[in-house]
């Protein structure tokens, strides 16, 4: 089959467009808005963007009514956000959180999950979650889109404070992804979990793996031995 979106249309019960994007890792972004109340949200158009500094990113589309999301105009005025990773055994929070509360709804209250406190950043983490990053606000990239939720946000922090618990490193130090098993969304309404991993040699290793870890230290130091 072939479309073009917006111009000829696909003929399909629903469009394919996110389907063939996958999966993609969930922003679950908690913000703390000007009144101090607290709130949390996912956004599956989510991603990091560099590593030295980090530097991630995630995608805001406008709500039913056409309006900016709760989320972006916290982070906006306050300068901060923290990033949760959503695994499987948090899904159902995760699902709860997306709801469309009302602004000055705390979502921690209403998916009845756990608040940490931050060390660098004003909004707090879930406790829940493994791995968390306080973020500084960045910029914002505000793309206009068709219809009344087209639009959208893209919003960009820098990593401050990164969060990982004991409990989710294996005993060599590296990040336990099966243990937790991330969520990731696909299209539709469906959603997977990483259950397998493998290992895949790249040309980059002929500098050392600190490229492929985001480890520039290592990578200047496998540098200067070939030079």
């Amino acid at each position: 089959m072939y479309y073009e979106p917006g111009v000829i249309h696909h003929g399909l019960p629903h469009d394919p467009f996110k389907s063939c994007v996958v999966p993609r890792p969930i922003g679950w972004i908690s913000t703390t808005n000007q009144d101090g109340t607290d709130n949390l949200a996912p956004y599956s158009q989510f991603q990091n963007i560099t590593f030295d500094p980090p530097i991630v990113m995630f995608s805001a589309n406008q709500n039913s009514s056409g309006q900016r999301k709760n989320t972006t105009e916290n982070v906006e005025a306050t300068g901060e956000f923290v990033w949760n990773m959503a695994t499987y055994d948090l899904r159902e929070a995760v699902s709860l959180s997306s709801a469309e509360f009302p602004a000055g709804v705390d979502e921690f209250k209403e998916t009845g999950l756990t608040k940490a406190a931050s060390r660098i950043v004003k909004p707090p983490r879930v406790l829940e979650s493994p791995i968390q990053f306080e973020c500084t606000y960045l910029q914002t990239v505000r793309l206009p889109g068709n219809g009344v939720m087209g639009t959208v946000d893209v919003v960009f922090g820098r990593v401050v404070g990164v969060h990982i618990a004991d409990s989710a490193l294996t005993a060599d130090g590296r990040i336990d992804i099966l243990k937790l098993r991330p969520l990731a969304r696909l299209g539709y309404h469906d959603y997977t979990s990483v259950v397998d991993v493998f290992t895949l040699a790249s040309p980059m290793s002929e500098i050392g793996a600190g490229g492929l870890e985001g480890s520039p230290d290592r990578v200047s130091a496998a540098l200067a031995q070939k030079s």
